[in-house]
């Protein structure tokens, strides 16, 4: 210190000064480093100094100084920067960068030195700030009235001081002219890590948490793969968070989506580890050289918005150094050897062991209850929540912006309007216009890194500039944000691909994408599996390809915008007749017995082939596709929906006046008829079937008019007029005789012997029956039913032959579930029952009735024919068991599934094998009441 200066007293702000890396600096420069640090000494006492700041300590490249005001010290630190910033350098790099660090303390001067802590605690400020930055404590914030002209104070947050037991605040000083963007301060934090703070809680993931966590600490290098809102991120900083123990040198996240160049990803992962550029080094080998010998784990973010540079920075630090594994989130694997891919899943949407829910109602659960103020939702609503969880494949992200939309919504609202996905959920967050060009840059606190200027020391960031940064953290604002942001990565096979697989509704196979595209799709496949759009599942014939259901939204958003919608839709309509057609056939092409298990995966896809032929294709193959599902409609309980779709199709054909053949028409008319029949709608019944008579006359096919002669009956049974049903079923078995159709009739042949049946013409029926089964061995639409074989059952029950009722219903039962005609099979397990009664086992046949009429009450079919049949029965057996265990037996039968029930008639032992067998006895046991008049109705059993 130079005699005769005046040292403050009281409240004193210290000043520390120096330059990050001179011993760098001057190894780089060699004699052309001592006029650069002159240079920076003129500059700095002329700025300093000269502002009422007391010199006391110049030592190579660093000052002490001591002022009397806090506003004065931060003005003169202003000033300085400023000046070794306009300064014209020899290079670039020969720009010394120099860390400024202010404290304010009480203090009294002794012997021209102060002996305080204030003055440590104030190096331990500059010792934590970086090349070009200025910090300050909370002490100097306080008294620095006024700042600066055009300066604020940004607050970084508490720190630990190296030697300092307490914490710290540091304030950054901000100003035009000043460099604002800088890694995190150097303190000795307790906790080595910057992991972000999460708001919201984390649900679920149990599963996945433990064997990504088993992967990280088995590999070095662990790729989190998944699309766009899969959760990528949150789980992979949960991980992260409970391994901090285990990283004495840090566990540290780095968003490369807000990495604007390739170049900047090594800067990026150098900010957030407190490393500066080197001058004249390459950042990759400073930071390579830091994580050398150090064990940390580094969590690379969003690597997909850089992938080439990500990979290339991984691999340098990964061959650096033995210590150090990477933890990296992407949309597609970097290919690095060594590298562990790990594919998250969806949430799970099925019930958890024990019946607790999955993770994705769980997560829905407490975002609604945080979106309503705390309040959980209704029980009643469960169904709903799980239905609009599976609607949306367990995509996290989704199911956030779910619980957001019920704030206004019930959750069935909701469910019902997530036809349009990205509408429901995207509907009010649109994403910010850029803002407006500014007259002058200022700093504040929401501004992200600007990482080209921590690298180059450049001036501040544009606005436009900050706005591509944004859009990086703003892409998972909407579900369209998301996905555009994989979109915009695919080349124009890749692109046109996801485009066309957004008309199916499901998973598809290699051959079905072929089909689709007419050429070979290995490669744009394999690319879309890669960024994660379309997930690739391994079965053993082969893997299948799905899109989640919020990516298929956007790629039909996308299909229709490309002018493509109509040639791909009417090529998935082309695939599903295609498909339709080979569930009739073998392998070898010849037809074989339809099995509506055939049916079940393509139900999907048909509806949407159905959709478009109803709204922007052609209604006749819509009718044929229909067609198509005719049996399998019914025998799940759908009538309704098979109506409903007939209807729109008509529609279609009125609007636009699209010709259908009159035999396609009968053939349609004359379903519709039948679906009617099985939903209850009589007039409706009728009405059709009159249509598909006219129809199929003026179409002239003897076939065809037969099997819609055949089905007129049905109303008629249906309205209560049996002697006029069985007069039109005669008539038109004879007519279909007569034009050598008779195969057509055979629906005819089966209303009959119902009939015959319901009066107790026992030999008649069976003679018909008889007659029947060959006929209906030669169909193999009609074959799986087994119809002869279940009225046959009905007639022995009838005659008391119990023999010959069990192993008809046996064989009709075993037949109807191997082909999945489900509603059938409700009234064969009923008529098992009603032996079972016969047989003298009456609570096995309470529980079957309670099995069989529970099933078929789900499916919401009218009963039938049988209807009456089956309540006295019921009746019964109530009153030889008693209210209380019948209701019992009852019951029990209820919890069952039609497969379980299905397994209890079919374990019922043979007459044969029981105690006092009629067939090895003097005589039978006591033959079933006949069945007497019934006001109900035609059964279902042939609807």
């Amino acid at each position: 210190m130079s005699p005769g200066i005046h040292l403050p007293s009281g409240w004193v702000t210290f000043v520390f000064t120096d330059i990050e890396g001179s011993t760098r600096l001057a190894q780089m420069l060699g004699a052309g480093y001592r006029p650069v640090l002159a240079e920076h000494r003129r500059l700095l006492r002329r700025t300093l100094v000269a502002t009422d700041g007391a010199e006391l300590l110049t030592e190579g490249d660093s000052f002490f100084l001591a002022f009397p005001d806090a506003g004065a010290a931060l003005a003169a630190c202003l000033n300085g920067q400023r000046a070794l910033a306009d300064h014209e350098w020899p290079t670039p790099d020969a720009a010394p960068r120099v860390r400024m660090g202010l404290h304010t303390g009480w203090a009294e001067p002794r012997d021209g030195e102060y002996a305080s802590p204030e003055v440590h605690r104030a190096a331990r400020v500059a010792a934590a700030a970086h090349g070009g930055q200025v910090l300050c404590s909370a002490a100097t914030a306080r008294h620095a009235d006024p700042l600066p002209v055009g300066a604020s104070l940004l607050d970084l947050g508490l720190h630990r001081l190296r030697g300092f037991d307490d914490r710290e605040r540091l304030f950054q000083l901000v100003a035009p002219g000043l460099e604002r963007q800088f890694p995190r301060p150097r303190t000795a934090d307790a906790v080595a890590h910057n992991l972000p703070t999460q708001v919201t809680t984390f649900v679920g993931r149990q599963t996945e948490r433990a064997e990504l966590r088993a992967l990280v600490d088995a590999h070095r290098l662990v790729t989190v793969l998944g699309a766009g809102g899969t959760g990528k991120t949150r789980l992979a900083v949960e991980l992260a968070c409970g391994a901090v123990e285990a990283y004495p040198d840090g566990v540290w996240f780095v968003d490369i989506a807000t990495v604007t160049d390739p170049g900047l990803v090594a800067f990026a992962v150098a900010a957030v580890l407190g490393l500066r550029p080197e001058p004249g080094r390459p950042m990759v080998d400073t930071l390579v050289e830091y994580a050398a010998a150090r064990r940390m784990l580094i969590l690379l973010d969003t690597c997909d918005a850089q992938p080439a540079a990500s990979a290339e920075v991984i691999s340098r630090l990964l061959a650096g150094g033995r210590g150090v594994r990477v933890l990296a989130t992407t949309r597609e694997p970097f290919g690095l050897p060594g590298e562990v891919v790990w594919r998250i899943p969806p949430l799970s949407v099925e019930v958890g062991p024990g019946g607790a829910e999955s993770d994705a109602v769980a997560l829905l659960l407490d975002r609604t209850a945080a979106a309503r103020g705390g309040r959980q939702p209704d029980p009643a609503e469960s169904a709903d929540l799980r239905r609009v969880v599976r609607r949306l494949d367990g995509l996290p992200l989704a199911i956030e912006l779910a619980a957001a939309r019920l704030r206004v919504l019930s959750v069935g609202q909701l469910a019902a309007r997530l036809d349009d996905v990205l509408g429901v959920l995207d509907a009010g967050r649109d994403v910010p216009e850029p803002p407006p060009a500014e007259t002058g840059w200022t700093g504040n606190q929401q501004d992200t890194v600007d990482l080209a200027a921590a690298a180059a020391g450049a001036t501040p960031p544009t606005p436009a500039h900050r706005a591509v940064q944004r859009s990086a953290s703003e892409r998972h604002l909407t579900m369209q944000a998301t996905v555009t942001w994989s979109y915009r990565t695919l080349g124009p096979r890749a692109s046109r691909l996801l485009r066309w697989l957004a008309v199916f509704a499901g998973p598809v196979d290699l051959t079905t994408v072929e089909w689709l595209l007419g050429e070979d799709p290995l490669d744009p496949l394999s690319v879309l599996v890669d960024k994660s759009m379309v997930l690739a599942e391994p079965r053993a014939s082969g893997s299948t390809y799905r899109m989640l259901d919020p990516i298929r939204a956007y790629a039909g958003r996308r299909l229709a915008e490309a002018g493509e919608e109509q040639a791909a839709r009417n090529r998935h309509v082309a695939w599903c007749a295609h498909a339709l057609e080979r569930a009739h056939l073998g392998p070898d092409g010849r037809p074989v017995t339809l099995s509506l298990y055939a049916l079940d995966p393509l139900a999907d896809e048909l509806r949407a082939a159905l959709r478009w032929c109803a709204t922007g294709g052609s209604a006749r193959a819509g009718l044929r596709l229909a067609g198509g599902l005719d049996h399998w409609w019914r025998e799940r309980g759908l009538a309704r929906e098979g109506r409903l779709w007939l209807f729109r199709l008509y529609g279609r054909i009125a609007e636009h006046g699209e010709t259908i053949p009159e035999a396609e028409l009968a053939a349609a008319y004359h379903m519709h008829s039948l679906h009617a029949g099985a939903d209850g709608e009589f007039a409706e019944e009728l009405r059709f079937s009159q249509r598909a008579e006219a129809a199929a006359r003026q179409a002239g096919d003897a076939g065809l008019l037969a099997r819609v002669l055949a089905g007129r009956a049905a109303p008629l049974i249906d309205l209560g007029q049996f002697a006029e049903a069985e007069r039109v079923c005669r008539e038109v078995i004879d007519w279909a005789y007569e034009q050598e159709v008779a195969g057509d009739a055979l629906f005819a042949v089966f209303n009959l012997a119902e009939l015959l049946w319901r009066r107790g013409a026992l030999d008649e029926a069976a003679e018909l029956l008889g007659a029947a089964r060959p006929v209906e061995a030669t169909r193999p639409v009609e074959r799986g039913r087994r119809s002869v074989d279940m009225l046959l059952g009905m007639v022995a029950l009838a005659r008391g032959d119990l023999i010959a009722a069990h192993e008809h219903l046996v064989v009709a039962l075993r037949s109807r579930m191997s082909h999945g005609y489900h509603g059938r099979a409700c009234d064969t397990v009923n008529a098992i029952a009603v032996r079972c009664a016969a047989g003298g086992q009456p609570l096995l046949a309470a529980r079957l009735f309670g099995a069989g009429q529970t099933v078929r009450a789900t499916m919401r079919a009218t009963p039938g024919l049988y209807g009456a049949y089956w309540r006295e029965r019921q009746a019964e057996l109530r009153r030889t068991l008693g209210d209380t265990d019948y209701d019992r037996a009852y019951a029990e039968g209820g919890e069952l599934g039609l497969e379980e029930a299905a397994v209890l008639a079919l374990g019922v032992e043979h007459p044969d094998l029981a105690v006092g067998s009629g067939r090895f006895g003097a005589g039978g046991g006591p033959a079933p009441r006949q069945p007497g008049p019934d006001p109900g109705r035609r059964p279902a059993e042939h609807a």
